[in-house]
């Protein structure tokens, strides 16, 4: 059993998904679990959909009509004939949407978020699901709600992990197909009400199968050669990282390398599972291997470039120490509000914090604490991180900049740096 994840670049248009297809069919001498995302952009305009949603604006109706003719243009360029069962299958995902929003919200804004957003990834992998068959390749779908038990943590749902186990099992021992397509990002709760695991959880989501399953391996298959060093968007001259541990891989996803889910590293490392990075547009170049194997590790300084942070100073009014009770009320609001930390540090009267910057969160933590705290801020900052620095490239990267923050390790420098016009 090997577990292929598929992202939404990779099944943005119907050649994304003849792509998708011709991948998995290469992979016939083995069972296998496809995991699917959103395609494109879908997820971003289901939570346009959702603000609308939640107004009671009007042009909530032409925002889903929107999301209607994407899906229904890659299927019209998919299916020649159509009178095949896919765009019934379409119609009918679309009125469970259509129900949710024309009533009024029923709920919190984040039992809203996952009852709409995962309609995403239902759509993405019923049009594959569909693909499949029309050539010819023996598939079954499987709704990832019956088998991803969790709680009801709307938005950050945590997985039962035996339940999820024994449902999985129960449900994938049986099965006659080769080849299962699923979804990432979704599972239920015990009430049966849609759960999300968090933005960009379809990662996760395949550990979470391959986990259950014992699989051979885990194929992230992205729009990059492999796992690289740095973003190309903001460096110029970016290396593969060829093998890397499972421990460097958690490093680089919880200081922000965005090719991976944090969290889809451990469930794979607790059964020895190697996890590899391909690229759809090569399915045969090698990848990046993520492994036990730590050897490799720091041959290549790694850079995460986070922008539009916003560091925050809080400084106590009565000029009294910010002990462990104080950092705690603290880290509580920062819990209830939703704000999640990047970079932390404090002295005796005073407290720095950088987070992504979401005002309208900030606002909220601000009138929280401004009885006790004096609170300062510098918007649209910048959190790099380098892992396996040397001094050459902590000078070359701080030359002619502002750093708000800077904090070092054995094996890591981070730096907040000040938007310079």
């Amino acid at each position: 059993m090997k577990v292929f994840k598929f992202g939404g670049a990779s099944v943005k248009d119907a050649e994304g998904v003849k792509n998708a297809a011709k991948i998995i069919e290469s992979q016939l001498d083995d069972k296998l679990v496809v995991v699917v995302s959103a395609m494109g952009k879908t997820t971003n305009a289901l939570e346009g959909l959702l603000r609308l949603h939640l107004g009671r604006n009007v042009e909530v109706f032409q925002q889903l009509e929107a999301i209607k003719s994407f899906h229904f243009g890659i299927c019209n360029d998919l299916f020649e004939n159509k009178k095949n069962p896919i765009f019934q299958e379409l119609h009918n995902t679309f009125v469970e949407a259509e129900w949710q929003i024309e009533d009024e919200p029923i709920g919190t804004r984040g039992f809203e978020y996952d009852q709409l957003i995962g309609l995403g990834e239902l759509l993405s992998t019923k049009i594959l699901s569909a693909y499949l068959d029309m050539k010819e390749v023996e598939n079954i779908w499987v709704d990832a709600r019956d088998v991803v038990r969790t709680d009801n943590t709307y938005q950050a749902a945590k997985v039962d992990w035996d339940e999820t186990g024994r449902l999985i099992q129960d449900k994938f021992s049986n099965l006659s197909e080769r080849i299962a397509v699923t979804q990432g990002f979704i599972g239920s709760s015990s009430e049966n009400f849609t759960t999300t695991l968090g933005r960009e959880g379809s990662d996760f989501s395949a550990a979470i199968f391959a986990s259950s399953l014992n699989a051979k391996e885990v194929v992230i298959w992205k729009d990059v050669e492999g796992m690289l060093n740095a973003d190309p968007k903001h460096y110029e001259s970016t290396v593969k990282l060829e093998n890397i541990s499972y421990k460097e891989a958690v490093e680089l996803a919880y200081y922000g390398a965005s090719v991976i889910h944090p969290k889809t590293v451990k469930p794979l490392e607790n059964r020895q599972i190697p996890l590899f990075v391909k690229s759809f547009k090569d399915p045969a170049a090698s990848g990046s291997l993520i492994n036990k194997n730590s050897s490799r590790d720091g041959d290549v300084p790694s850079y995460i470039h986070k922008e539009n942070q916003i560091l925050v100073s809080f400084s106590s009014r009565d000029f009294d120490f910010i002990d462990e009770r104080k950092l705690s009320e603290i880290f509580e609001l920062f819990s209830i509000i939703g704000l999640s930390v990047n970079i932390l540090q404090n002295s005796a009267i005073s407290f720095t914090v950088v987070f992504d910057n979401d005002r309208s969160k900030i606002d909220e933590l601000r009138k929280a604490v401004s009885e006790k705290y004096k609170v300062t801020y510098n918007e649209r900052a910048t959190l790099i991180t380098i892992r396996h620095f040397t001094d050459q490239i902590i000078n070359d990267l701080l030359k002619d900049r502002t750093v708000l923050l800077e904090q070092r390790t054995r094996s890591t420098a981070r730096f907040v740096l000040a938007y310079d016009i």
